[in-house]
């Protein structure tokens, strides 16, 4: 039998997260400069040059994307999983604070305007998340300051913005090119002066506390997140439902149609834009010089124009469209950071989808009685707690579908990759599965890369907790991805047909479950490439080819059974 389980360890790796959990138990909570030999001692793939006395551009710029601007300002961040958690340990009405976001991070984050940040976290996966991006940016500011004092004292910083002599001075005082200079003065926008000159006054010093951590917290958290979808739709407790881990754009652009039935609007803003890059995408797609899809393409200019003065009015009447087709949006309150959606699909406007779900007549979704629960993607354990949830109390679940990003140790970025197997390293298992997706369904909609099916995923614990020699083990054993959420999704899977808790440690065969189950993984990053992460570089616009092609899989997916289920006569009464 092929070897399925990799017996893998990293004693670095296991002695940071070993550190810094042991500390986190400590009500006055941990300086990060206590875990900088540890976090520096692991060479963690995304923190390559942590020892270096030259910065690493690509694991500070992956930090600052994914934690709030205001960070620099902040000296101690409090971790806990709901106002509730906090409102007991004396912190109260933290969402009366200044709500700050990150860019590439979903996490509601609550600043007091002085020195404290509060975050509201879902799972273990959260402080396997902070605690090394703090860690890596104390570093990493650090660096920048020591460097700074060898800027020449006539150098006037308050002119960065716009004299590039200035600018090739700090480059040249911080070890860095130009270009890298650039990119951080494109993360920080009108601060960016600002932030050189808090580089320049002083090191920064975190401080992590964590207020509660006991499972029952979390199970708590996501108990609250459940309530206020079943309040919003008490019938879903006996609906058929199919259960999407996607994001929060795809399917309500594709089941709408809103920005098909709006593009003159979209064009025009496209033509007279300033942004040379979309009209000449525009024009390439037009002249059919560039083989992008023209529906992706206008989904991308939708988003971007509804955030402008504009296009307001624009994204008022894609609510009313919305409304009308009763697609639920369900924010999180007072708790982490996860969006629902609810799609009922009798109420779909058939003739305005998307025409890519419909090759045949889609008429019978008019008589199904079957929802759509679509959730933002959770970051790791919160995966195994959303799904455990929704299936102790929703109705009958008819699929379960995971979408996202994954690291590739042998693909290219924007390929879609398609497991069989995947090594939890949450639980230690390896589940085998049929995956109901292969090459041909996803194929026919992916323009720029190519579909890799029959693979194997690793599940990681975090984003920082991987090295060469840790990956190197998974890479010769041919797993192709890493990413942070199958494995809990198969632990909760397992639970929704067997009558005992996943087991540890295992081989599991999924083979045999009563539901349909997809998992689809596009590639976003290479970590085994110097440098080639998502502090590197960003998806942009080429980031919804893969992300379209795997939503149109998916919903095609769901409306083919749903069509076979109305066929067989098994149509449940609404």
């Amino acid at each position: 039998m092929e070897r399925t389980v990799p017996r893998v360890a990293s004693e670095e790796i296991e002695l940071y997260l070993r550190t810094y959990y042991s500390l986190l138990r400590a009500t006055a909570g941990v300086h990060i400069r206590t875990l900088v030999e540890a976090h520096a001692g692991m060479d963690s793939l995304l923190h390559h040059d942590a020892q270096a006395r030259t910065p690493d551009m690509s694991a500070l710029i992956y930090c600052l994307l994914r934690l709030p601007s205001v960070i620099p300002h902040v000296e101690e961040v409090v971790l806990g999983q709901s106002v509730a958690v906090f409102e007991r340990n004396g912190m109260d009405n933290i969402e009366s604070w200044q709500e700050v976001n990150a860019p590439a991070r979903r996490r509601r984050c609550f600043y007091d305007g002085e020195s404290t940040l509060a975050c509201l976290i879902a799972s273990r996966s959260d402080i396997d998340d902070i605690v090394p991006m703090l860690t890596a940016l104390q570093i990493e500011w650090n660096k920048l300051h020591r460097l700074m004092q060898s800027l020449p004292a006539a150098v006037d910083l308050k002119k960065a913005d716009n004299d590039e002599r200035v600018q090739e001075e700090v480059a040249a005082a911080l070890a860095m090119s130009l270009e890298d200079l650039q990119r951080l003065a494109s993360i920080w926008g009108d601060d960016f002066t600002e932030r050189l000159q808090d580089i320049a006054r002083s090191t920064v010093k975190f401080r992590v506390r964590s207020l509660d951590a006991s499972l029952s917290a979390y199970r708590k958290a996501t108990h609250n997140w459940w309530d206020r979808i079943e309040a919003e739709r008490p019938d879903m407790i006996e609906r058929p439902l199919y259960f999407i881990s996607s994001n929060t754009h795809s399917l309500v652009n594709m089941l709408t149609g809103f920005a098909l039935q709006h593009q003159d609007e979209l064009i025009d803003y496209v033509e007279t834009s300033d942004d040379a890059d979309l009209r000449e995408e525009w024009a390439g797609i037009q002249e059919e010089q560039v083989p992008s899809s023209r529906e992706n393409f206008l989904y991308y200019v939708l988003k971007k124009y509804c955030q402008t003065e504009q296009g307001r009015p624009l994204q008022e009447a894609r609510a009313d469209v919305e409304a009308q087709c009763k697609i639920l949006r369900i924010p999180s309150k007072h708790s982490f950071d996860l969006e629902a959606q609810v799609f009922e699909l009798a109420a779909l406007d058939v003739e305005a989808i998307d025409p890519r779900l419909r090759p045949k007549d889609v008429g019978f979704l008019k008589e199904s009685d079957a929802l759509i629960l679509n959730v933002d993607y959770p970051l790791g354990l919160a995966a195994y707690d959303i799904l455990s949830e929704v299936s102790e109390h929703a109705g009958e679940l008819l699929g379960v579908y995971i979408l996202g990003k994954a690291a590739t140790l042998n693909a290219v970025v924007g390929d879609v990759m398609i497991p069989t197997v995947v090594h939890d390293e949450q639980s230690r298992n390896s589940y085998m599965f049929g995956n109901c997706f292969d090459s041909d369904d996803v194929s026919p909609y992916l323009v720029y890369g190519t579909v890799l099916d029959n693979q194997k995923a690793v599940t990681v614990r975090g984003t920082f907790l991987q090295n060469s020699s840790y990956m190197d083990v998974f890479y010769r054993e041919g797993y192709t991805s890493i990413e942070m959420e199958a494995g809990p999704y198969l632990s909760a899977a397992y639970e929704m047909y067997r009558p005992k808790r996943h087991p540890i440690d295992e081989i599991v065969n999924l083979y045999e479950l009563p539901f349909d189950l997809g998992i689809l993984h596009y590639a976003s990053d290479k970590p085994l490439s110097k440098g080639k992460n998502l502090g590197a570089a960003s998806l942009s616009y080429f980031g919804m080819d893969p992300t379209y092609a795997t939503s149109i899989a998916t919903l095609r997916r769901v409306f083919e059974r749903e069509r076979q289920r109305l066929k067989a006569g098994t149509k449940l009464p609404v």
